[in-house]
C-alpha cells in the first residue's frame, strides 16, 4: 500500500498493512499480527544491522520503550541492504549484539518494507490503537517529537477506550556466558598481550599471547559512561583502539586511545593500572554546529576543519575506529556516524576534520569535498597513507597527504549499493561491508571482508585483489602479529566470539563470486519533469528556524549523471522540478534533505528565543529508477510527515 502522510486537515484514515516476513525474534517462537498488537501505540522501525544510523535509533527508542512498557510496542521490521543481512543466523546475531528488547520481524523479501512504502534506512511508521498509520518518519533524530507525540495519543484513545495497558509481545532470549561477546578490534602490547574491544561486554579484556587466556579486564561490564579505575569504569559498546607514542603518552598520562561508540566519546586509558579517563567528546551525538541552527550549503560539520582545542566540548557521532597517525602527530578516527576522518591531537586537546563534508557515499579528490559512507576501519601505512574500510560502499579507501593538501583515492569499490564477491583487477573487485583493515609486510592491505566472511588482500603495486581466507563469521578486524618468527596475521572473528591466527600464504586464493547490487524495487518514473516533495512536520513545540531564511534545503544528484537533465545540485527548500532523460533507461537519484527546528515557546512577537535549542532533521535517500513511458510524474519523499 501507499501510505499517505502529507500533514493536511483531511479525516483520511489509512489503514496499516499487515506484517508479513519470514519469521520472527523476540518473541518467544511466538507470530505476531496487527490484531494482536490492537489497542496499543506501534512504532514500526524498518532497520538494517548495517545502518549507523539505523543503530542511532535503537538507542533513541530505548527510554521511550521504558517509559511507555505497558501502552507501546517497537516491532523491529528487518529489511536487509546487503546480502550477507538476509541470513537469519546473521540477523539474530545482530539482535543480540545490539541488546534490541522488542519483537523483530525477519523481511529478507522486504515485503512489509514494500506495504509501507519504505525508501530509506531508518523509517519509523506510527501506527495507533486502532490499527491506522498516523506518522512516517525517515531518518534519525525523532525522540523528542515521539516524546510529545505518543502522550497526546495515549490521551486521544484513552479517553476513546481504545487504548489497552498490559504488557507486551517482547520475550527476553536467554542470556549466554561467554569470555568474549561480539569482540570489535584488537591491539598488540608490549610483552606479547592483546588488548581487546569486548564490545558485547562493554568492557576491554587483555588477553594473553594465545588469544584465550584472559589476564585482565579493564570496566564493570554494565553498559554505560563513568570514568576511574578499571574495576569501577563503564563503556558503551567500544570498538577501535590506538596506542599513542611512549612520549606522548608519558606527557598525557594514559597509553590507549578507545572509540566508546554509543557513548559519542574517545576515552584514554592507562596500560599500568586500567584507569580509564574522557579525553574527547562532550556525549551529544553529532547533528549540528552548535550555535543558530541553519542549513550550509555543504553542512554545519563542514564549515570549519579545526573544531577547537576544547576537546570535552566536542560533538562525536560513532567513533569506530582510531589508529596513531605520525604523519599528523595526532590520532585518526574513523567518525562512522558522520561519514568523516577526524583527527584528535593528545597533547592540544584539538579536534579537526581530516576528510570528508559529511555526505554518505563515495567519491574521491580533495579531503574536503570527498564523500564516504560510515567508515569504520582504520590504519597507517609506511608512507604515512591512512587507509579506510569504507563500510556502506563496500570500498577501501585512502588518505594521501602531500604538499597540495590532502587527498581522498578509492582502491577497491564502486557505489553505496554495489557489492559481491570477486578478486582480479581492483576496478571490477567487490566486498561487502568491510569493517577492519591491516598493513602487511610487502606493502599490501589486508582487509576484513566482514559481510563475505573473508579477509581480502589489496595489492597497490599490481592494483589486484586476492583471497587470503574465507568461511569466517564477521571478522571485524585484521592485525599484523609480527612477535614470532613468521608473521601471522590476527583476525576478530565477531560471531564467534573469539580472535584466530592465519598464516599468510605466498599464493592466495582466487575468488569470483560476481558482483551485485543492492536489490531493492526500482521506482517507475517517466521521462522529462518529475515533481520532487519531501514532506515536512515539525513536531509539537517545535517551529522551523527561519530566521536566517529558509532553513530547509535539497542536495540532489544521481547515477548515472547523465540520469539529470536538470534539477540537480543544492539549493534550499524541500520541493524541486528534476529533468530526466529519456536517454538513460535506469539509475539512481540522490537526495539529501535537511530541515532545522527549534524548541519553542515562541516570544511575544512570535519568534524563536536565542536561547532555544535547535535540532536538525536529515537523511540520505538513494531511489533507484526505472524510466518508463508511463511512470510517475511526481515522486513524495517523508522526512518527517504526521497525519
Amino acid at each position: 500500500m501507499e501510505s499517505t502522510t502529507t500533514p493536511t486537515a483531511a479525516t483520511v484514515r489509512v489503514r496499516a498493512s499487515e506484517l508479513q516476513g519470514r519469521g520472527w525474534l523476540n518473541t518467544g517462537g511466538a507470530e505476531l499480527d496487527l490484531e494482536k498488537l490492537r489497542g496499543k501505540i506501534v512504532i514500526l522501525d524498518f532497520w538494517t544491522f548495517c545502518c549507523i544510523n539505523c543503530l542511532h535509533v535503537l538507542d533513541e527508542l530505548r527510554p521511550l520503550e521504558q517509559q511507555y512498557s505497558d501502552v507501546l510496542v517497537t516491532v523491529g521490521v528487518h529489511s536487509p541492504k546487503f546480502e550477507h543481512e538476509a541470513d537469519p543466523v546473521a540477523l539474530a546475531a545482530a539482535v543480540e549484539r545490539y541488546d534490541i528488547a522488542h519483537p523483530v520481524l525477519d523481511d529478507p523479501e522486504l515485503v512489509t518494507w514494500q506495504a509501507y512504502s519504505a525508501r530509506a534506512w531508518p523509517t519509523l511508521v506510527v501506527v495507533d490503537p486502532e490499527g491506522y498509520i498516523v506518522a512516517h518518519l525517515s531518518g534519525e533524530g525523532h525522540a523528542a517529537g515521539l516524546a510529545t507525540f505518543i502522550p497526546e495519543l495515549i490521551a486521544e484513545h484513552e479517553a476513546k477506550g481504545t487504548l489497552h495497558r498490559g504488557s507486551g509481545p517482547y520475550v527476553a532470549p536467554e542470556p549466554v556466558a561467554r569470555d568474549l561477546r561480539f569482540p570489535g578490534k584488537v591491539l598488540p602490547l608490549a610483552g606479547g598481550n592483546f588488548l581487546v574491544s569486548d564490545t558485547g561486554h562493554h568492557r576491554l579484556v587483555e588477553m594473553g599471547p594465545d588469544l584465550a587466556t584472559v589476564v585482565r579486564t579493564i570496566g564493570t561490564g554494565a553498559k554505560g559512561l563513568a570514568d576511574g579505575p578499571a574495576e569501577a569504569a563503564e563503556f558503551n559498546e567500544p570498538h577501535g583502539l590506538a596506542l599513542l607514542p611512549g612520549e606522548l603518552a608519558a606527557e598525557v598520562g594514559y597509553d590507549v586511545v578507545v572509540a566508546d561508540s554509543v557513548n559519542h566519546r574517545l576515552r584514554g586509558v592507562t596500560l599500568a593500572d586500567g584507569r580509564v579517563r574522557t579525553i574527547a567528546g562532550n556525549g551529544v551525538q553529532r547533528l549540528l554546529e552548535a550555535g543558530p541552527a541553519r542549513v550550509d550549503d555543504d553542512g554545519a560539520a563542514a564549515s570549519a576543519a579545526d573544531l577547537g582545542t576544547a576537546a570535552l566540548e566536542v560533538a562525536l557521532s560513532s567513533p569506530w575506529d582510531v589508529a596513531y597517525s605520525s604523519a599528523l602527530g595526532a590520532v585518526v578516527i574513523a567518525m562512522a556516524g558522520t561519514h568523516q576522518i577526524f583527527a584528535f591531537e593528545p597533547a592540544s586537546g584539538a579536534v579537526s576534520i581530516v576528510a570528508g563534508n559529511g555526505l554518505e557515499g563515495l567519491l574521491d579528490g580533495p579531503a574536503d569535498q570527498a564523500w564516504f559512507a560510515q567508515p569504520s576501519g582504520v590504519t597507517e601505512d609506511a608512507q604515512g597513507n591512512i587507509w579506510v574500510a569504507d563500510s556502506e560502499t563496500s570500498a577501501l579507501r585512502v588518505l594521501k597527504f602531500g604538499p597540495a593538501g590532502t587527498s581522498v583515492e578509492t582502491a577497491i569499490g564502486e557505489g553505496l549499493f554495489d557489492f559481491g564477491f570477486r578478486d582480479g583487477d581492483a576496478g571490477q573487485a567487490r566486498l561487502q561491508h568491510p569493517l577492519g583493515v591491516a598493513v602487511l609486510p610487502d606493502g599490501s592491505v589486508a582487509v576484513a571482508d566482514t559481510y563475505n566472511g573473508a579477509v581480502r588482500r589489496y595489492d597497490p603495486a599490481s592494483k589486484t585483489v586476492s583471497t587470503l581466507a574465507r568461511g569466517l563469521l564477521e571478522p571485524s578486524d585484521v592485525l599484523l602479529d609480527e612477535s614470532g618468527e613468521v608473521p601471522l596475521l590476527i583476525v576478530v572473528e565477531a560471531n564467534r566470539h573469539q580472535l584466530i591466527r592465519l598464516p599468510l600464504p605466498k599464493n592466495a586464493l582466487q575468488v569470483d563470486e560476481g558482483a551485485a547490487q543492492t536489490q531493492r524495487p526500482k521506482t517507475n518514473v517517466a521521462p522529462g519533469e518529475l515533481a520532487l516533495k519531501v514532506n515536512f512536520s515539525a513536531p509539537t513545540g517545535q517551529k522551523l528556524d527561519d530566521r536566517w531564511g529558509d532553513p530547509t534545503q535539497l542536495k540532489i544528484s544521481s547515477t548515472p549523471p547523465e540520469l539529470l537533465v536538470s534539477g540537480g545540485g543544492t539549493s534550499v527548500g524541500l520541493s524541486r522540478t528534476l529533468v530526466l532523460s529519456p536517454d538513460v533507461p535506469e539509475g539512481v537519484l540522490h537526495l539529501t534533505a535537511r530541515a532545522a527546528a527549534c524548541d519553542g515557546p515562541e516570544d511575544a512577537n512570535g519568534e524563536i528565543p536565542d536561547h532555544a535549542a535547535c535540532h536538525l532533521y536529515q537523511q540520505d535517500w538513494g531511489i533507484p529508477v526505472l524510466l518508463a513511458a508511463d511512470g510517475a510524474t511526481e515522486l513524495a519523499l517523508d522526512l518527517r510527515g504526521m497525519d
